[in-house]
């Protein structure tokens, strides 16, 4: 019942999730008519306006909706776990660990396409995570306080390495730079291909252990006590997380305060804490609040644009520093 309650929100909210969607499509360095936007889509046109809506905008505009939907639900899992509000991918060094990979790649493989390093991100990413849980194990389970510490301090070693590598080699810098901020632009389809299924398999992990995680905010000893099986219940979910948040970041790069934000609003709009409701909701915030990011990038320094990493960064700080005073609180 509390599920069928929200269904007018969950609607309203893939409407303006449509709404979004076409405007990524219209709107940039060159305004592309709604009208123009349909037929290009339809195939009845074939001029410049449709190279642009079907050749750059639509590929932008999918991967968005994927990345950020792996994202926020991803962010939502791993608050979920830790019991932490301020968690985020992030936490478990996902970002600094692609971020690693990555720039190693370009300096010792010359690399110089997201669609060839891509595996290298996704492995940097996964590297990271598993290590800062095996990092957070306590006679074999998993504790959320050594997690989230174990991940801050494997981000800043990662971060410190990452920087030295781009020192030793100005090309490495000048390659790496771009995707270090985070992008959607000039990202092709198949960049998102190779991590489609692990991305979908995180996303069915994730949706399936939501009552579970409803028990974990109770606490460990009342979970258990409901026949909750805590340990493969936190090992399940950072299995999802690892998947998802990889995915994301090897395609986009490392985007920060979506898998942070998306649950915050999620819980705020339905008033809700419930796993069963946020992270469903989260596979609609996440990819509207990237998508609304990207557009608001294009727009700002027009005809030029900043990366939408640098716009989520701008407007997640003091995201941050309010939920940090709430949680104060």
């Amino acid at each position: 019942m509390q599920v069928l309650r929200r269904v007018p929100l969950f609607v309203a909210g893939l409407g303006a999730l449509a709404v979004c969607a076409a405007l990524s499509l219209a709107l940039g360095a060159r305004s592309v008519p709604l009208s123009t936007v349909l037929d290009a889509l339809s195939g009845s046109t074939h001029g410049r306006d449709a190279l642009v809506v079907t050749g750059l905008r639509l590929p932008r505009t999918v991967i968005a909706l994927a990345v950020g939907a792996a994202l926020g639900v991803a962010g939502a899992v791993v608050q979920g776990i830790t019991r932490n509000p301020l968690a985020s991918p992030a936490t478990l060094g996902i970002n600094a660990g692609a971020g690693f990979a990555v720039v190693t790649a370009i300096y010792a493989l010359h690399l110089t396409r997201p669609v060839e390093y891509v595996w290298f991100a996704f492995a940097g990413a996964a590297g990271a995570a598993v290590f800062a849980q095996a990092l957070a194990r306590r006679a074999g389970d998993l504790d959320p306080v050594r997690l989230a510490l174990g991940g801050t301090v494997l981000q800043l070693v990662l971060l410190s390495w990452t920087s030295t590598v781009m020192l030793a080699s100005k090309r490495s810098l000048d390659e790496a730079r771009f995707w270090l901020a985070g992008s959607l632009a000039e990202r092709p389809l198949a960049v998102l291909w190779p991590v489609l299924p692990t991305l979908l398999i995180g996303l069915v992990v994730a949706l399936a252990i939501t009552p579970a995680l409803n028990a974990l905010a109770l606490g460990d000893d009342s979970a258990q006590a409901l026949g909750v099986p805590v340990p493969r219940i936190r090992a399940a979910g950072g299995l999802a997380v690892v998947l998802l948040a990889a995915s994301a970041v090897a395609v986009a790069g490392p985007l920060a305060f979506i898998g942070l934000a998306a649950p915050h609003l999620v819980r705020q709009l339905l008033r809700t804490s419930d796993h069963r409701i946020v992270v469903p909701g989260c596979l609609i915030a996440g990819p509207l609040l990237l998508l609304s990011a990207d557009i608001l990038g294009r727009l700002v320094i027009r005809p030029s644009e900043l990366q939408v990493g640098i716009v989520t960064a701008f407007l997640g700080a003091p995201l941050l520093a309010l939920l940090a005073r709430k949680a104060a609180r």
